[in-house]
């Protein structure tokens, strides 16, 4: 009986050896895939995450000042037509030759 709890406590310890050599070499192959990784990726000529926001926020703010000019382009637009119009609707007070007549 004592043959057989001697196996098995072996059997245990080359099990748990395995255990800890296949967690080693684990931890070893993600370690060697990430810096592959790494150098294949500094290789693309990627933007960084602060650079990315950075940009987005810049693009943000042009876009708002975009809106708001125009919205002035439009509403110096508007006022222009208006200027126009009460240029060309009211009665002229220039004489044919273009000079003013307070006569007439």
């Amino acid at each position: 009986m004592q043959s057989q709890n001697r196996f098995f406590d072996d059997l245990a310890r080359v099990a748990s050896g395995a255990a800890g050599a296949i967690s080693g070499v684990r931890g070893e192959i993600e370690a060697r895939l990430r810096d592959q990784l790494e150098r294949l990726l500094a290789g693309m000529d990627l933007v960084s995450r602060e650079e990315f926001e950075a940009v987005k926020a810049m693009a943000a703010k042009a876009r708002e000042e975009q809106e708001l000019l125009q919205r002035q382009i439009e509403a110096l637009e508007a006022r222009l037509a208006g200027v126009r119009k009460t240029r060309t609707a009211g009665p002229s007070t220039q004489s044919p030759e273009g000079k003013n007549d307070p006569k007439r």
